[in-house]
């Protein structure tokens, strides 16, 4: 059983920095596409970010781009999520999650395995 396991929110002031990190056991990570989501009481879950298997593709929501950065380590079989220049917006739920086919999705849906959430706050 594939198994997610995220860490690194917390709450930090607007124009601050946080690091997300998505630990994978359970599978082969190295051959996983990796996406990240996030989600708001109410609100849909709202495409993030997603890294090809060996990390040579990867795509952003327009309201990250340019501020977060995603990244993986196959030997770690660990994902990551950088965050810069944070603002009151970016508060939700961020949600880990793999496809096993390796295929690079923007929708939810088509992911297999996903994370518990962790929560990043941000104040103005």
């Amino acid at each position: 059983q594939v198994q997610l396991v995220e860490s690194g929110g917390g709450s930090v002031q607007a124009g601050g920095s946080l690091r997300l990190s998505c630990a994978v056991s359970g599978g082969t990570f190295s051959s996983f596409a990796m996406g990240w989501f996030r989600q708001t009481p109410g609100k849909d879950q709202e495409f993030v970010s997603h890294i090809s298997w060996n990390g040579d593709h990867s795509d952003y929501g327009d309201s990250v781009r340019g501020r977060f950065t995603i990244s993986r380590d196959n030997a770690k079989n660990t994902g990551y999520l950088h965050m810069n220049s944070l603002k009151p917006e970016d508060t939700a739920v961020y949600y880990c999650a793999v496809q096993r086919s390796g295929t690079l999705y923007l929708w939810a849906d088509e992911y297999d395995y996903w994370g518990q959430g962790t929560q990043v706050t941000v104040s103005s």
